[in-house]
């Protein structure tokens, strides 16, 4: 029996969320303070803002800011990471949506906490900065695959960007790219034959090439880390290989800013190594939705919460 670990990316934040592992586990809670420190100084100049407060009483509107979504919810991710780890639980791999990644590769020891939080707080900056506010969107197709979606998209751009941006399961691709090609492209995707289509309440067009910006930005920082060789192979979203060397961890990250995220892939891949079980770490249960629908025999579970210890612990053990 083999179990991996997968780590939720941007939109599953909530207000409250660690809260509650904080309370009960002393390493979760040094995690998030070690988060709140380099969350602080990766400020650089903005506005100050307390990570911990944050989580702890929100507003809403504050926490959804792509800048302290993305290093909140890898904090909370890697805080109920390190609950496990304390009780012995080491996985064959891990993985993670988007975001997600950094947090799998704080879990598997590539990169330090505190050089998470802070390049993810920059990834988020730069996303946000990359497009202007309005000028990109995200729609979510259903009921259709790949292909019909990248033919919608082709046959809609006329001179715009919009292209697959989430390969998340089958029948459920998520687009992105300037707004009037977006939604082009899902009127096109309709008349194809896609079941439904889903504007997404987005910040910016993720993993499309208008965050090239972005990517040019984050690269030299990235690259500038002091990474390590990950403990734990790491599936990447660009091309759902494992990752075993810093040098390809990193650049599979930088690629990552402005590629689709090939979420489907990943878990098979995960499946064609052995994986049998999934624990979703951190706050949420979209993966595991997700892998439902991809890996269908597989044992899932959720951890972001004491409650949950258990139920994770006996999926493991089994």
């Amino acid at each position: 029996m083999s179990f991996a670990l997968v780590f939720p990316g941007q939109g599953s934040q909530h207000v409250g969320m660690g809260q509650a592992l904080a309370e009960a586990f002393p390493e979760a809670e040094a995690s998030l303070a070690e988060a709140e420190a380099a969350f602080a100084a990766a400020a650089n100049g903005g506005p100050p803002a307390s990570l911990r407060a944050m989580l702890a009483a929100g507003p809403d509107e504050r926490l959804m800011l792509t800048e302290h979504a993305q290093p909140a919810i890898l904090a909370v991710s890697v805080a109920a990471y390190r609950v496990l780890a304390a009780r012995g639980l080491e996985p064959a791999f891990v993985a993670g949506h988007s975001l997600g990644e950094y947090s799998a590769h704080v879990a598997s020891g590539t990169l330090s906490l505190s050089d998470g939080v802070s390049i993810v707080r920059r990834r988020g900056r730069y996303m946000q900065e990359a497009v202007p506010l309005g000028t990109g969107a995200m729609a979510a197709i259903l009921g259709a695959d790949v292909a019909l979606v990248e033919q919608a998209c082709r046959e809609a751009a006329d001179g715009e960007v919009v292209s697959p941006a989430n390969l998340n399961a089958p029948g459920q691709v998520v687009i992105a790219g300037h707004t009037a090609a977006v939604q082009r492209a899902s009127d096109r995707a309709r008349a194809l034959g896609a079941r439904k289509t889903v504007a997404l309440s987005v910040s910016a067009p993720f993993h499309c090439a208008l965050m090239q910006p972005a990517q040019e930005r984050l690269e030299p920082e990235l690259r500038g880390l002091g990474a390590h060789d990950p403990r734990v192979p790491v599936v990447a979203n660009v091309d759902a290989e494992p990752k075993r060397d810093a040098e390809s961890s990193l650049a599979a990250l930088v690629r990552q800013v402005s590629a689709p995220v090939r979420w489907q892939d990943v878990i098979q891949r995960l499946a064609a190594e052995g994986v049998t079980t999934y624990v979703e770490v951190g706050p949420g249960t979209v993966l595991s939705s997700l892998i439902k629908k991809i890996h269908k025999d597989a044992r899932i579970v959720s951890f972001s919460g004491p409650d949950q210890l258990a139920a994770v612990c006996a999926a493991c053990a089994n």
